[in-house]
């Protein structure tokens, strides 16, 4: 049997985008707000990445201690946080339609609660977007006046980079390295050969030396590499050969990676041997449940989508942002379903 529960505002995803935007609406007395957050703990990739580079100048953080101060703080602005919860699908009746606000479906309504700035929120009952989810307490819908969407990106895998070859162990992306790494402390072999050359990239750099490991090479089909300074500086620091203009064809090994063949632009091919290959960057929104709803995400500034009531933030809106700007995302994203709030009839 599926229960019902209804919110004021529902996150979906508990990234730097998703709880700063929660903590913000929280903050304004904007009714009950809501996180759903898949995985078992809050805060996004951040909460895995053990290197520093997150915070400010002034008080440099890890990423594990920048996600407890976000979780710490939507808790504190009064928000919810559920974790282990899978959003499925648009929820029935309550699925966004096309061109429709909520103002335009009209229910029984009253008002409570008080918004951004002493403005008073409309917190009148009308008919709500609905989503379909799972979690420990079984099959669920939950129902909201407004949903914020901020599910984020991913490092696009071997598989849909279409490389050709075998199936051994060894193959990472930059978030499974992570992982692998810092949260579970596996052992992820000796010879490692890391796909691309953008911030992210020396990052998963970083992260092989720290496991004990050889980075043989970092390459990119592009014709220069695309990270900051500071980051190419260290790998220059590292002695990392880069090899640019030169893409990885094909997986070789078997049971354990044993390399890779690559392809220079000029159409010399040749093996990089290695027991471990991480593929960086290249990200792409995690946009199934805007897809399920027939959501377009425009191209042009803040957090609107096509569809009024149903806002996009962070990674989802722009694959790879960094940490710092999706959390602003977020505060900003928050002040625009503050505003939607009260504008309702």
């Amino acid at each position: 049997m599926t229960g019902e529960r209804h919110v004021d505002v529902l996150v979906v995803g508990s990234g730097p985008a998703g709880l700063a935007a929660a903590a913000r609406i929280a903050l304004a007395g904007a009714g009950r707000v809501e996180v759903l957050e898949r995985e078992p703990e809050a805060g996004g990739v951040p909460r895995y990445c053990a290197h520093g580079g997150f915070g400010t100048w002034t008080r440099p953080l890890t990423g594990p201690a920048y996600t407890r101060l976000l979780v710490e703080a939507a808790a504190r602005a009064g928000a919810v946080v559920r974790t282990g919860v899978t959003v499925l699908d648009w929820a029935g009746s309550a699925a966004p339609r096309r061109g429709v606000g909520l103002h335009e479906m009209c229910g029984c309504r009253r008002v409570g609660a008080t918004g951004h700035d002493g403005a008073a929120v409309d917190t009148r009952q009308a008919e709500r977007f609905g989503l379909a989810t799972v979690g420990v307490r079984g099959p669920e819908t939950v129902t909201a006046r407004a949903v914020v969407l901020a599910t984020g990106a991913y490092e696009r895998p071997r598989a849909a980079r279409l490389i050709p070859g075998t199936r051994p162990a060894g193959i990472y992306t930059g978030g499974e390295l992570q992982q692998a790494v810092h949260r579970y402390r596996q052992p992820i072999g000796g010879r490692a050969v890391v796909v691309g050359a953008e911030d992210v990239s020396y990052v998963a750099a970083g992260t092989v030396r720290a496991a004990g490991a050889e980075v043989v090479a970092m390459v990119t089909d592009r014709p220069r590499a695309a990270g900051s300074v500071r980051a190419m500086d260290a790998r220059l620091r590292s002695r990392i050969p880069l090899l640019t203009g030169t893409a990885v064809t094909e997986i070789r090994g078997q049971g354990r990676l044993s390399g890779v063949r690559i392809r220079h632009r000029d159409g010399r091919t040749g093996v990089l041997a290695c027991d471990t290959v991480v593929f960086t960057g290249d990200f792409a929104a995690e946009d199934e449940l805007a897809r399920r709803g027939r959501i377009a995400l425009p191209a042009g500034p803040g957090p609107y989508t096509d569809r009024p009531g149903v806002f996009a933030v962070g990674g989802l809106r722009q694959p790879g942002l960094d940490v710092r700007a999706a959390t602003r995302e977020g505060v900003e994203a928050g002040r625009a379903v503050l505003e939607w709030l009260v504008s309702r009839p």
